[in-house]
């Protein structure tokens, strides 16, 4: 039988496997000269951190059944997942100049149940963590002890479907479901905490019966503390993780923007940006 392929890493790995998402993503962007790099700079550590330390897979057998389940609930962060799965070996390096063409398996938003390791046709937003709940209850059905991860925005805060289902996993007692939020404060016209995610969001989550933590979603020992605890909590109930990140992560002339939901970028910066990338690779 073939083992999992993803070994547990050490810290220092792990950030040499989110750097590598970060050059994947710039990479794919590069190909368009636009697209939602912002959101895949800033989610790299925590995908790193879910596919090369807390997530059971094959990486030659996508739909192999024990493995945990990762589902995109926001599909225009489709390229940051991407990047994630080709670094991962479950979509070749090769492909990374077709995103975003016609047949793609990598189409710019995440709209390709056909691609390896894109469990979902996420997009519409606020209907990922339903999905995700009616997973886990399916796997605990099959007495399967695999777990579903489901990254949503914090913009799907503002979703009465995502409260629906947050109801519906503490109700069900869904403790192999653990839901991971990007709580990035920039939505397409506004930041976050303008809209309808003011005050403590743990807090939130927890009254709903959820157990919650909230962390900074940039750094790689918060992280791997974060999903330890949350996969090894003992009561019978769902989990999240509320991960406070920076958009377009590494590059500052694109953290300093104002807006960072799409960005289009001229083609000499890409140049520049790969630099500055390149030139902080982790020992």
């Amino acid at each position: 039988m073939t083992q999992a392929t993803n070994t547990r890493l050490s810290n220092t790995s792990l950030a040499r496997r989110a750097w590598a998402i970060r050059r994947h993503a710039l990479l794919m962007a590069q190909v368009q000269g636009q697209g939602y790099i912002g959101q895949a700079l800033g989610a790299a550590d925590l995908l790193a951190t879910s596919y090369f330390h807390a997530m059971t897979y094959r990486a030659d057998d996508p739909e192999w059944e024990g493995r945990d389940r990762f589902y995109l609930s926001i599909g225009h962060y489709a390229i940051a997942l991407y990047a994630a799965l080709i670094e991962a070996g479950i979509l070749p390096e090769d492909e990374i100049e077709t995103y975003g063409m016609d047949e793609s398996r990598m189409p710019m938003s995440g709209m390709a149940a056909y691609t390896p390791g894109m469990e979902i046709t996420g997009g519409s937003l606020g209907h990922g963590l339903g999905i995700a709940v009616g997973a886990a209850m399916g796997l605990k059905r099959k007495a399967n002890p695999a777990f579903v991860y489901n990254l949503l925005s914090d913009g799907e805060l503002g979703e009465g479907s995502t409260w629906e289902a947050v109801m519906s996993a503490a109700q069900h007692g869904l403790d192999n479901l653990i839901a991971i939020v990007d709580f990035n404060d920039q939505q397409a016209d506004g930041k976050t905490t303008q809209a309808l995610a003011r005050g403590s969001q743990s807090a939130q989550w927890q009254a709903f019966g959820w157990f919650a933590q909230e962390i900074d979603g940039n750094d790689l020992d918060a992280l791997v503390s974060a999903f330890d605890v949350a996969r090894n909590h003992r009561a019978p109930c769902p989990r999240v993780i509320i991960c406070n990140t920076t958009m377009c992560k590494g590059i500052p002339f694109l953290e300093e923007r104002e807006i960072t939901h799409f960005v289009r970028v001229e083609a000499d910066e890409w140049t520049k940006a790969l630099a500055i990338h390149d030139a902080n690779k982790p020992e």
